[in-house]
């Protein structure tokens, strides 16, 4: 029993050489203990090179997931419908409220799945956690207000199927998401070199 928590000294090895250059002490975790299981350690160094873009993947299909079913779910609780006219063209007030529930659902998901795992960004106090959780926010308005006017314009104006289109929309919003966490949000601070 007392072995079931103990870290397995070939898993560390594999990642804290892999992670020597950010310096840091890496625990294995539960995908690295998963790929170091037989069959999918063939796969294993693969998986070290890449881990952050596979995760972010991985949990970028799941928050697609959790965008998609809440939009979905909203779309079938909320009855009512009103249109707002500007320009002489109606727009649909219904898909921007189910896509901004959708929305909170899915950026708090992200956030702590990308915290957590994928860019592995721990901070020591209260004041850089919401500072992380805020540039994550902001980043994922500016998607979302990009998402929403994909819906507006497709669904509202051109009459596509919404459903059809906030799948589409994922996509363009998944590699935003991506850049914008890698570059701004969960940036690897830089030691300098005396």
């Amino acid at each position: 029993m007392d072995n079931v928590n103990k870290p397995d000294k070939n898993i560390s090895a594999n990642y804290v050489s892999k992670n020597a250059e950010n310096e840091q002490e890496h625990r294995p975790d539960i995908f690295d203990r998963i790929m170091h299981i037989k069959p999918l350690s063939r796969f294993e160094s693969f998986y070290i090179r890449n881990k952050s873009v596979l995760l972010y993947l991985f949990f970028g299909g799941l928050t697609t997931l959790v965008s998609i079913i809440t939009f979905w779910l909203s779309d079938l609780i909320i009855k009512t419908d009103l249109n707002i006219s500007i320009f002489e063209n109606d727009y649909s007030v219904k898909v921007i409220l189910t896509n901004s529930i959708s929305w909170i659902c899915a950026v708090l998901f992200a956030f702590f799945t990308n915290r957590i795992w994928v860019f592995n960004s721990p901070t020591d106090t209260w004041s850089g956690f919401f500072k992380q959780m805020f540039s994550f926010f902001g980043g994922r308005f500016a998607t979302f207000l990009l998402e929403t006017a994909i819906l507006v314009v497709f669904v509202s104006a051109l009459n596509f199927n919404d459903l059809v289109i906030k799948i589409i929309a994922q996509f363009v919003v998944l590699v935003s998401n991506y850049v914008i966490s890698k570059l701004i949000v969960f940036k690897k601070s830089e030691k300098v070199i005396k």
